[in-house]
Protein backbone atom coordinates (compact mmCIF):
# COMPACT_ATOMS: atom_id res chain seq x y z
CA UNK A 1 0.00 0.00 0.00
CA UNK A 2 1.89 3.00 -1.20
CA UNK A 3 1.23 6.62 -0.39
CA UNK A 4 -0.38 6.92 -3.84
CA UNK A 5 -2.98 4.35 -2.68
CA UNK A 6 -4.11 6.66 0.10
CA UNK A 7 -2.30 5.53 3.26
CA UNK A 8 1.22 6.65 4.05
CA UNK A 9 3.80 4.57 5.86
CA UNK A 10 3.72 7.19 8.63
CA UNK A 11 -0.06 6.76 8.99
CA UNK A 12 0.32 2.97 9.22
CA UNK A 13 3.00 3.30 11.90
CA UNK A 14 0.82 5.73 13.84
CA UNK A 15 -2.16 3.36 13.77
CA UNK A 16 0.02 0.42 14.82
CA UNK A 17 1.43 2.49 17.71
CA UNK A 18 -2.16 3.14 18.88
CA UNK A 19 -3.02 -0.55 18.51
CA UNK A 20 0.03 -1.53 20.58
CA UNK A 21 -1.14 0.81 23.34
CA UNK A 22 -4.31 -1.28 23.74
CA UNK A 23 -4.07 -3.42 26.92
CA UNK A 24 -2.96 -6.97 26.19
CA UNK A 25 -1.81 -6.37 22.61
CA UNK A 26 1.44 -8.16 21.83
CA UNK A 27 1.71 -7.31 18.13
CA UNK A 28 -0.14 -6.00 15.11
CA UNK A 29 0.22 -6.00 11.34
CA UNK A 30 -1.52 -4.48 8.33
CA UNK A 31 -1.83 -7.06 5.55
CA UNK A 32 -3.17 -6.94 1.99
CA UNK A 33 -6.32 -9.09 2.01
CA UNK A 34 -5.74 -10.46 -1.51
CA UNK A 35 -1.98 -10.98 -1.78
CA UNK A 36 -1.00 -11.42 1.86
CA UNK A 37 1.72 -8.76 1.53
CA UNK A 38 2.48 -7.28 4.96
CA UNK A 39 2.57 -3.48 4.69
CA UNK A 40 3.61 -2.78 8.27
CA UNK A 41 4.00 -4.63 11.55
CA UNK A 42 4.92 -3.87 15.13
CA UNK A 43 5.50 -5.93 18.25
CA UNK A 44 5.31 -9.74 18.39
CA UNK A 45 3.30 -10.92 15.37
CA UNK A 46 4.76 -14.44 15.16
CA UNK A 47 1.77 -16.30 16.64
CA UNK A 48 -0.45 -14.95 13.84
CA UNK A 49 1.76 -16.37 11.11
CA UNK A 50 2.87 -14.69 7.90
CA UNK A 51 0.64 -12.29 5.98
CA UNK A 52 -0.20 -14.93 3.40
CA UNK A 53 -1.63 -17.19 6.12
CA UNK A 54 -3.68 -14.32 7.52
CA UNK A 55 -5.17 -13.40 4.14
CA UNK A 56 -5.89 -17.07 3.36
CA UNK A 57 -7.67 -17.50 6.72
CA UNK A 58 -9.88 -14.47 6.10
CA UNK A 59 -10.65 -15.61 2.53
CA UNK A 60 -11.48 -19.16 3.66
CA UNK A 61 -13.86 -17.98 6.37
CA UNK A 62 -15.42 -15.31 4.14
CA UNK A 63 -15.99 -17.84 1.36
CA UNK A 64 -17.45 -20.34 3.83
CA UNK A 65 -19.88 -17.75 5.17
CA UNK A 66 -20.92 -16.82 1.65
CA UNK A 67 -21.41 -20.49 0.71
CA UNK A 68 -23.53 -20.96 3.82
CA UNK A 69 -25.80 -18.11 2.74
CA UNK A 70 -24.61 -15.48 5.20
CA UNK A 71 -25.47 -11.92 4.28
CA UNK A 72 -22.92 -9.14 3.97
CA UNK A 73 -19.18 -9.26 4.12
CA UNK A 74 -16.81 -10.66 6.71
CA UNK A 75 -16.13 -8.10 9.44
CA UNK A 76 -13.63 -9.88 11.68
CA UNK A 77 -12.23 -13.25 12.70
CA UNK A 78 -11.38 -14.17 16.29
CA UNK A 79 -9.19 -17.19 16.96
CA UNK A 80 -8.39 -18.19 20.51
CA UNK A 81 -5.74 -20.52 21.84
CA UNK A 82 -4.59 -21.29 25.35
CA UNK A 83 -2.04 -18.45 25.34
CA UNK A 84 -3.20 -15.84 22.81
CA UNK A 85 -6.16 -14.40 20.97
CA UNK A 86 -5.73 -13.52 17.30
CA UNK A 87 -8.14 -10.98 15.84
CA UNK A 88 -8.27 -10.15 12.13
CA UNK A 89 -10.30 -7.05 11.28
CA UNK A 90 -11.28 -6.46 7.66
CA UNK A 91 -10.63 -2.85 6.64
CA UNK A 92 -12.83 -1.99 3.64
CA UNK A 93 -11.52 0.69 1.31
CA UNK A 94 -11.51 1.65 -2.35
CA UNK A 95 -9.97 -1.27 -4.17
CA UNK A 96 -9.03 -4.39 -2.27
CA UNK A 97 -9.47 -4.43 1.50
CA UNK A 98 -6.62 -4.71 3.96
CA UNK A 99 -6.54 -6.69 7.18
CA UNK A 100 -5.56 -5.49 10.63
CA UNK A 101 -4.13 -8.56 12.35
CA UNK A 102 -3.64 -8.32 16.11
CA UNK A 103 -2.17 -10.81 18.60
CA UNK A 104 -3.27 -10.42 22.22
CA UNK A 105 -2.15 -12.03 25.47
CA UNK A 106 -5.11 -14.14 26.54
CA UNK A 107 -4.59 -13.67 30.29
CA UNK A 108 -4.22 -9.89 30.06
CA UNK A 109 -7.07 -9.16 27.68
CA UNK A 110 -10.79 -8.58 27.87
CA UNK A 111 -11.66 -9.98 24.43
CA UNK A 112 -14.92 -8.08 23.97
CA UNK A 113 -13.30 -4.78 24.89
CA UNK A 114 -10.32 -5.49 22.63
CA UNK A 115 -12.58 -6.16 19.62
CA UNK A 116 -14.40 -2.90 20.26
CA UNK A 117 -11.15 -0.92 20.59
CA UNK A 118 -9.74 -2.49 17.43
CA UNK A 119 -12.81 -1.36 15.51
CA UNK A 120 -11.92 2.18 16.55
CA UNK A 121 -8.36 1.66 15.28
CA UNK A 122 -9.80 0.49 11.95
CA UNK A 123 -11.63 3.80 11.64
CA UNK A 124 -8.29 5.57 12.21
CA UNK A 125 -6.77 3.48 9.44
CA UNK A 126 -9.54 4.61 7.10
CA UNK A 127 -9.21 8.30 8.01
Amino acid sequence: MSESEGVSVHALESVLDHVLSTPGVLGAAVVDAVTGLTYAEAGECGPAGPGTDISELAALIGDGLHDAGAWGELENVVVTSRRVHHIVEVVPRHGDPVLLSVVLDREGTNLALAVRQLSEHVRMLLA
